[in-house]
């Protein structure tokens, strides 16, 4: 099993992610990837570059995210209500993501592990939380632009998401809700194109 990592990534376009909810449009995992990663580099960027903090790198987060459900091409996308029921369910999970990390970083070159293993195992504890909370915001923009077409099945998600976005604590990341989240609430038209 060597040398197939980076065929692997091309399958995250498979994995189809909200399974439980009734979706105006699908989003898979490597869409979801990207603008996890488009976030996160939007957010260390906000935290250097307006906010004057310090914090990671922008470029090592957006990769970061890239990979950070690269476990899922092995387990599934296993839906938030089942991940997160309880501890012993989320500690088994986080498991099972651990070694189906563990299995793709051995389908590298060995030369090349060490270099992933902090991206697809989420390592780097610097990095971490600013992907994290990019991912949330990305579950929450799922949110917002649903209901933007009228589906009414993600205003408790919109709810949950948002203020899970809050209790995170980040200041970078509560300048992006109030500066840049309600243009995704716009059409074409609104955003001046």
């Amino acid at each position: 099993m060597a040398n197939e990592f980076y065929a692997l990534m091309g399958r995250m376009r498979n994995i189809t992610r909200w399974g439980l909810m009734r979706n105006s449009f699908s989003e898979n995992v490597q869409e979801h990837s990207h603008q996890v990663a488009v976030l996160a580099h939007a957010l260390a960027l906000i935290r250097r570059d307006i906010l004057h903090l310090a914090g990671p790198d922008p470029d090592r987060c957006a990769v970061a995210a890239l990979y950070h459900d690269a476990p899922e091409i092995l387990t599934g996308d296993l839906p938030t209500p089942i991940k997160y029921y309880n501890t012993n369910i989320k500690d088994a999970y986080k498991q099972v993501e651990y070694i189906a990390g563990n299995q793709l970083l051995n389908m590298l070159p060995a030369a090349l592990r060490d270099s992933y293993a902090p991206l697809v195992l989420e390592e780097d504890e610097e990095v971490n939380p600013i992907v994290k909370a990019a991912d949330k915001l990305s579950a929450h923009i799922k949110c917002v632009e649903e209901q933007k077409t009228g589906n009414l099945e993600f205003e408790s998600a919109a709810q949950q998401t948002l203020e899970a976005l809050h209790s995170m604590n980040r200041p970078e990341l509560e300048w992006f809700i109030r500066e840049c989240l309600p243009a995704y609430s716009r059409n074409l038209d609104e955003l001046g194109i």
